[in-house]
């Protein structure tokens, strides 16, 4: 109760040094924020580049392997959970901006001066001595499967399904297009059972993640809407 009453009594900082440190310190959020959304984008070229290549391939003779899609695929997964990765660091430094946007600058912008008020929950500071990732690898992988990844996935599929129903010669059979999908010692039915499963599994995984968003009442959802900042 005591904390409580001295948070209160604390009077919000307004000096012309503390002020010009915090917008070091915004410029410093954003240029960090920006730098790791250019890596999130990075990655993504990578998996369009190389799905874009593997395709090329694949479908540049009627003779020409099917292989080159699969392996891709593959590929692509590795970029997928890469990108989740940049995405944690990059909501970070999101994080951090935003909140400053709304502490500091929404204040100046409505003319109530340049006052550092307490954080909201100490959000920011805390975030500060003790940092942490504000969203969770599951969700971050959601997230890029919706944006990107998920219909890089589906191309792919669709690809693979025309590569070996059309070529050498277009199949008149659902046995005649297994045969063509084996790989090696693996057989068709299983190399497209394996592929459709992942599939599914990728598209349970947006769905869940974006419901479990939605859900979410933590100080990570509400960020962007700015209402439990004072007006």
């Amino acid at each position: 109760m005591t904390d409580d009453i001295d948070s209160e009594l604390i009077e919000p900082v307004s000096g012309a040094k503390e002020i010009g440190a915090l917008a070091h310190l915004y410029r410093a959020e954003v240029y960090r924020s920006t730098i790791w959304r250019q890596r999130l984008d990075m990655t993504t070229n990578w998996a369009v580049v190389s799905t874009g290549i593997a395709l090329s391939v694949s479908f540049a003779t009627a003779t020409a392997s099917p292989l080159p899609i699969p392996l891709v695929g593959m590929l692509t997964i590795m970029f997928l959970f890469l990108e989740a990765r940049r995405y944690r660091y990059f909501m970070t430094w999101k994080f951090r901006a935003r909140l400053l946007e709304l502490a500091l600058m929404v204040p100046i912008l409505r003319g109530k001066g340049g006052d550092i008020a307490l954080d909201r929950g100490t959000a920011l500071s805390d975030d500060y001595v003790t940092p942490d990732f504000h969203i969770s690898a599951w969700q971050a992988i959601g997230h890029r499967l919706r944006r990107n990844y998920l219909w890089i996935f589906m191309i792919q599929y669709a690809a693979y399904i025309a590569k070996i129903w059309i070529h050498p010669i277009e199949a008149v059979t659902i046995d005649q297009m297994l045969q063509r999908a084996h790989i090696g010692p693996v057989p068709g039915l299983l190399v497209l059972a394996a592929g459709t499963a992942l599939l599914v599994a990728f598209v349970v995984i947006t769905i869940w993640t974006y419901r479990e968003k939605k859900r979410d009442t933590s100080r990570m959802s509400d960020y962007l809407k700015g209402e439990d900042f004072p007006a």
